[in-house]
């Protein structure tokens, strides 16, 4: 029962158990471990034990009465009330699991179960020795709080505070991601399933490495447009709001930009050739990739599928409308306008090769003019939001028609010329703009139920 309310918490071990699992999927595309075709490595059992130790104190907590504290990644691991993503390192070129949990409870925790239990000697102000407890953690330790409602929208400010994420800078850990998850893709194949698994089942394993980076992603999108602040008092001497500095949103641009390129989204051909069309009895669930193919792997979709993701989170309405507010109240910040033009100029405006990288190329940009299209309509945003969005897109408009003159590649023609109709059609009357059929990536937090989960 939760202490605080007398409800009866419900749902949180079957909940737990499916992250257990989701963990397990993990490590399995990143050891790709069955070298001999059925035994699994000592580490994998560790990592699992690891996080069982680690759910079992953060439900402990919600017992005690303490909530989620989604900002306490910055603070290295500072509260079993987070929600952890494995921390994986990179260890002489491998991938080492040896650090992926926590083995302790975190310093909030100590201070969060000290300001709720602790018995002070008679006469003691208890009102003040309470403040300095939380005064102490905030001053002298940068220990900070921030729960569901600041970290779980699409569109939330906070640069720090993330379900799924880890390390103080939101970009450099994306990128660190991006590093191990190109290594783990670039090991996939049959040593990642078990003799006499059906080949098709590479799928499964391939979904958490190729999304290994959502969490991070859209971590890092929240420092784009981001504002710190503090469940301030007054008089306690927090500062209630700081925008993010401009150095640290074009940080996190610059590796969002990276996540989206054709190097980090296609996937190498010795993997896609090693996925057949899936046996009968094996269904394609929601945790796999989805196809524009009929039954056949659709590499192109995973990309797209990835881009919707990033680019979803980076074109949210209320991120676009605090960038064009910030930069309106200080010029040095970003504007809406800047961020549109660096992705623009990242995704349209970028060679494209003509291969299948090119075509990963081709859909992401796809999906930008999609999403910039949606935006511009989008209720939820200011005015000036969709007013500046709508310029972009027919200044792209402008773009593409220069550029079709002189285009010989016939894929280039074709993908221009398309876009241009896309843009007329929206153009002619915004307010009915077909919504388009992006494919969405697979099931995130958590997955794994109805897998099979063996040590």
């Amino acid at each position: 029962t939760d202490p605080r309310t007398g409800e009866i918490i419900k749902g949180h071990v079957s909940l737990g158990s499916l992250r257990v699992r989701q963990d397990f999927l993990i490590a399995v595309g990143l050891l790709s471990p069955y070298t001999d075709g059925t035994t699994v490595p000592p580490e994998m059992e560790q990592m699992a034990l690891a996080r069982l130790r680690q759910l079992s104190a953060h439900e402990v907590g919600h017992t005690l009465g303490l909530a989620h504290n989604y900002t306490s990644s910055i603070n290295n691991r500072g509260s079993v009330m987070d929600y952890p993503h494995p921390m994986v390192k990179l260890t002489n070129g491998k991938i080492d699991l040896t650090d992926a949990y926590d083995t302790k409870i975190g310093e909030w925790d100590k201070v969060s179960i000290t300001y709720g239990y602790r018995d002070f000697p008679k006469g003691t102000n208890e009102k003040e020795a309470l403040n300095k407890i939380l005064d102490d953690a905030y001053a002298k330790n940068g220990l900070t709080f921030l729960s569901d409602q600041d970290a779980r929208p699409a569109g939330s400010a906070h640069p720090f505070a993330h379900l799924w994420d880890n390390g103080a800078s939101a970009a450099d850990e994306l990128n660190r991601m991006m590093e191990i998850r190109k290594v783990a893709i670039d090991q996939l194949g049959e040593t990642s399933i078990r003799i006499g698994e059906p080949m098709a089942t590479l799928e499964e394993v391939l979904v958490p490495m190729y999304f290994f980076h959502r969490y991070q992603a859209e971590a890092t999108t929240k420092v784009v447009g981001g504002l710190e602040y503090t469940y301030a008092l007054r008089g306690d001497g927090q500062i209630p709001t700081k925008m993010v500095s401009p150095a640290a949103q074009q940080k996190a641009m610059d590796a969002i930009l990276a996540s989206l390129s054709p190097e980090a989204l296609t996937l190498p051909e010795s993997l896609i050739s090693k996925i057949p069309p899936r046996p009968y009895g094996y269904r394609r669930s929601n945790e796999i990739i989805k196809l524009r193919t009929n039954l056949t792997f659709d590499p192109i979709g995973a990309a797209e599928a990835s881009a919707d993701m990033t680019v979803g989170f980076l074109f949210d309405a209320s991120r676009a409308s605090r960038l064009v507010e910030y930069h309106a109240r200080d010029s040095k910040q970003p504007g809406l306008g800047n961020v549109l033009d660096q992705v623009i100029e990242a995704t349209w405006k970028s060679g494209k090769k003509d291969d299948l990288s090119g075509e990963v190329g081709r859909t992401v940009d796809m999906v930008v003019l999609h999403k910039m299209m949606e935006l511009s309509v989008e209720d939820k945003a200011s005015n000036q939001a969709r007013a500046l969005t709508r310029l972009r897109i027919g200044s792209l408009h402008d773009w593409l028609n220069s550029k079709l003159s002189s285009e010989k590649n016939e894929n280039q023609m074709a993908h221009y010329s398309y876009a241009m109709d896309e843009i007329k059609r929206f153009s002619a009357d915004p307010d009915e703009l077909r919504k388009f059929n992006t494919l969405s990536p697979p099931a995130g937090s958590p997955i794994g139920s109805g897998m099979a989960c063996e040590f």
